[in-house]
């Protein structure tokens, strides 16, 4: 058993010695939720950026929906966060914390006060055990390359199912993408309240949803990996708005 064998050891790992992908693009690495859905059409992700490029490291909750519209909440400034790349799909906010807690090795607390609470259990699975043992082993050229990962998105389909799914693609503010999980886990269970309505039971939406060319996992997983996007172009890239206020009530 590795030190990097559970969940939290993963993110322990990633947190205290976080190792940013060579290259001069933009360049995250970290931890947390690819994505979870929700049986009523709500859906949520968790971004725990542990090193940037372009900034310090921040943490972000993307959250959907049931009619379809994204929010996101993020603990560092917009232009620095997810939103650089999201913000044509989505509203977004700057919160003073995104609070996080393990309970166990395998299972995760997500807090932002006031808005959300958001428990989460993982496990390992034999193909979750597979994805993680290729991604770890991939060499750093490899995680460059764009005919590679993007025949690992349709690959890991059957595998996971999880739907589809893409490591290489087109951002909403047209930066383009490459994302490389290096270890997953399958979300087995999950319970979150936000603004003190209950989002129910997990299971997957009606019909799959993406941002962009991101597709969102349709079942929920757990992962430690790097991503990296075009460096901005102001010519080419949508710029990320004034600060904008959540429009739910």
């Amino acid at each position: 058993m590795t030190t990097t064998s559970t969940p939290e050891a993963a993110a322990v790992d990633v947190t205290d010695r976080p190792r940013l992908p060579e290259g001069d693009d933009e360049r995250f690495t970290g931890f947390g939720v690819l994505g979870l859905a929700f049986r009523g059409g709500d859906y949520l992700a968790l971004r725990v950026m542990t090193a940037t490029s372009i900034g310090p490291g921040y943490r972000a909750v993307w959250h959907r929906t049931p009619a379809g519209s994204w929010h996101m909440f993020t603990t560092t400034d917009p232009a620095h966060s997810c939103p650089r790349y999201f913000s044509s799909e989505a509203s977004y906010e700057r919160v003073a914390a995104i609070d996080l807690r393990w309970r166990d090795a395998a299972r995760l607390e997500v807090r932002i006060p006031g808005v959300l609470t958001w428990a989460i259990a993982m496990q390992a699975t034999p193909a979750t055990q597979a994805m993680s043992a290729l991604g770890t082993a991939l060499p750093s050229a490899a995680r460059r390359s764009v005919p590679l990962l993007a025949a690992m998105g349709p690959m890991s389909r059957p595998m996971l199912r999880i739907g589809r799914m893409r490591m290489v693609g087109v951002a909403p503010n047209r930066q383009r993408f490459l994302v490389v999980p290096t270890r997953v886990w399958r979300i087995s269970g999950s319970s979150a309240a936000l603004r003190g309505t209950d989002l129910g039971p997990i299971g997957g939406l009606d019909r799959q949803t993406r941002l962009g060319s991101f597709w969102m996992p349709q079942r929920g997983l757990f992962y430690v990996g790097d991503a990296r996007f075009s460096t901005f172009d102001p010519a080419r890239h949508a710029p990320v708005g004034d600060l904008a206020s959540d429009p739910r009530p």
